[in-house]
């Protein structure tokens, strides 16, 4: 039985993400229609960050305060405007988007945005890109290919100062990680690898936050 202000289907981690929600800094207006639009024309609308892990994302930009963020997998920019939002002034986030596809619909929501000066597009491979760029970065917020986060890691962090932080988001991966059935996965599999790869790199130390679907963070020491 449904129990007071639930209905069918709605669950205890629904309401708890609509407590959460009401609990922390209010959605923009730009952000709330394009959360809405993705959902409405994209085909894996999950993939953006939405206002509770766009929140804090914002606010670890506005605590890290790094000059030059580096974003690897746009979607449809709402992780990219929060971050842009959290910029001290004359910072700069490069997002790589490897569909070009999705060009004309990140566009429109960026020059929206009183924070689009602060943003770069890209659209390519990361692999690719950031070599050409010639730039370290205060933060990397990684959020590609599932199966590329191995290969992220070992091209990227050279990339990223000492001091630096790498965010890793989907690194729980729904709960796959710890799921026997799907071992033969290659976005599991990489995932784990990537998950390993930090845990025994010691130029880095690594904090994992179960928010989502799994958020990573890595201080490059």
């Amino acid at each position: 039985m449904a129990t007071s202000g639930q209905g069918i289907g709605y669950t205890g981690e629904d309401l708890l993400e609509e407590y959460i929600s009401a609990h922390i800094g209010a959605e923009s207006s730009l952000l709330r229609d394009l959360y809405r639009e993705t959902n409405l024309r994209m085909l894996n609308p999950r993939m953006a960050s939405g206002h509770i892990q766009g929140r804090l994302l914002k606010m670890l930009v506005t605590m890290i305060r790094p000059q030059l963020i580096l974003e690897v997998g746009t979607f449809t920019g709402y992780a990219t405007l929060c971050m842009a939002e959290g910029l001290p002034e004359g910072g700069i986030v490069h997002t790589v988007e490897i569909d070009d596809e999705l060009e004309d619909f990140i566009m429109k929501g960026f020059r929206e945005s009183p924070y689009s000066d602060r943003i770069r597009l890209h659209i390519g491979d990361a692999l690719k890109v950031v070599p050409q760029l010639g730039l370290k970065f205060d933060m990397i917020f990684l959020d590609g290919e599932k199966r590329e986060y191995p290969d992220y890691y070992d091209v990227l962090l050279d990339y990223l100062r000492p001091g630096g932080y790498m965010i890793a988001d989907n690194t729980l991966w729904d709960g796959h990680v710890v799921d026997s059935e799907y071992d033969s996965d290659p976005q599991t599999i990489a995932v784990r690898k990537f998950n390993d790869m930090v845990k025994a790199d010691d130029r880095v130390e690594v904090a994992m936050i179960p928010i989502r679907d799994g958020l990573t963070i890595i201080r490059k020491k």
